[in-house]
Order: structure tokens, then C-alpha cells, then sequence
């Protein structure tokens, strides 16, 4: 049996990553990081309009590594916080450049499910590659519209902490009992 992907959509400072590491735990799964952190720790700054692709491209490799992982030890899911789709609308929201919304789009027809994680906790810098919470509301509007233009499911999180693992956990029920 392929392990199916589950991905963590959601502007800056929404607690994708918690989220992310709490649902592989719940349950029993490998997740994926976000590449963009490792990228600007290795870098020290955001990625420039010419490196959008490769953080995409990036993010894919990590995925197939934990589907592989996955495979080999038999686990039903892969738990990715973020995907390439994020990626697009930065790049779109930030520089402009709607480029790689095709692959992005054609990429998340591989999740079997997509999370998308309301604003409602409060925002916290974290790091070289906070935007604040001006782009947080940007993005998050993107992101909808994104969704919704490309008739892309998805099922909102919101709420704190438990609230959210709970509606998230419920979510993959629901997947996996349809």
C-alpha cells in the first residue's frame, strides 16, 4: 500500500509545524519540514524571486524521501508541513510572479488531503523569514482564493493548541473511513 500525503497549508506564524510534528505522532507517521526554514538557516536571509523554484523543487524531495521511508515501514501517511503550493503564492504574494502556479497545482493533486490553518493565534516573529502580520493576512487571503480558483479540497483548521490536532485528526478520520 503507497502511504498517502497529508499537507499543512497556511501563512506564516500558523502554527503549521506544531501542528505537523503532533499529527505524525498522533499518528505513528514520518512528517516532512519546511524547507524554507532549513534554507534560511543555511543562508541567513529569505530566498530571492530566482531561488522560489528550487525551495519548491526542494520541498518535493523531502516528500518523496518520507514516502519512501513511509513504504518501508509500512505507514498509511506522510505528514507535510507545507507544500508547493505555499511556495507559488509567496512567490506570487512577495515578487509578484505567478510562474509557478502550474507545477504547484499539478503537484497537489498528490496530497490526499490538505489542511488549511486559520490566522485566529497570534502572530509571532520567528526568525529571518517572518513578513509580519500584514503579509500573514495576505498570504491567508491568497491562499483561499487559490483554493477555491482551482477547485482544490481542503478542510479549514482553526482554534488553539488540542482543538486544532482534534479537527485535524478527525479530518484524516473522515478521509480514511470515505
Amino acid at each position: 500500500m503507497r502511504p498517502q500525503l497529508i499537507c499543512l497549508l497556511g501563512a506564516e506564524c500558523t502554527g503549521k509545524t506544531t501542528l505537523a510534528r503532533d499529527l505524525a505522532n498522533q499518528l505513528g507517521s514520518p512528517w516532512v519540514p519546511e524547507y524554507l526554514r532549513r534554507f534560511t538557516a543555511l543562508h541567513g536571509r529569505t530566498p530571492r524571486q530566482d531561488e522560489q523554484n528550487h525551495i519548491l523543487q526542494e520541498q518535493c524531495t523531502l516528500e518523496e524521501a518520507a514516502l519512501q521511508l513511509a513504504r518501508q515501514q509500512g505507514k498509511v501517511w506522510v505528514v507535510c508541513d507545507t507544500a508547493p503550493l505555499l511556495t507559488a503564492v509567496y512567490s506570487d504574494c512577495v515578487f509578484h510572479d505567478t510562474s509557478l502556479y502550474p507545477q504547484a497545482w499539478a503537484l497537489h493533486q498528490r496530497y490526499a488531503l490538505t489542511l488549511l490553518l486559520e490566522t485566529g493565534i497570534p502572530w509571532v516573529a520567528d526568525g529571518v523569514q517572518r513578513d509580519g502580520e500584514a503579509m500573514r493576512t495576505t498570504v491567508h487571503a491568497r491562499l483561499l482564493q487559490t483554493l477555491h480558483q482551482s477547485a482544490l479540497p481542503f478542510v479549514h483548521i482553526a482554534g488553539t493548541g488540542d482543538q486544532r490536532l482534534q479537527a485535524a485528526l478527525d479530518a484524516v478520520e473522515h478521509l480514511a473511513s470515505g
